[in-house]
């Protein structure tokens, strides 16, 4: 239901900005309306966003498989993780007791 009173918005805006303007790329010249130029440029910028966005993300996704490989096959080395954080603790070794008395 919300999609559909976005495009539907995104029709009226369209419509409403009839305007012929000059859009000029890469040597390539045309008019189009104002409404088309906005929407695609508002397009392209959401694309410049989302793609290095995505891109990174599945590399940190792939160094955490890694990760998670590596510790299960030396289980001497193995950190313990809180789930609600994901943070790795190495266990600290045990301290001497203190000679206060």
């Amino acid at each position: 239901m919300v999609f559909a009173v976005v495009l539907l918005l995104l029709l009226v805006f369209v419509l409403q900005n009839g305007q012929r303007a000059e859009v000029s790329f890469l040597g390539a010249h045309g008019t189009l309306p104002m409404g088309v130029a906005l929407l695609l440029a508002a397009v392209s910028g959401v694309l410049l966003v989302a793609l290095p966005g995505t891109a990174r993300i599945v590399q940190l996704r792939m160094l955490g498989r890694r990760r998670v490989t590596q510790d299960a096959s030396a289980p001497e080395h193995r950190a313990t993780t809180r789930p609600a954080t994901g943070v790795s603790r190495v266990p600290l070794p045990p301290r001497p007791a203190s000679q206060d008395g």
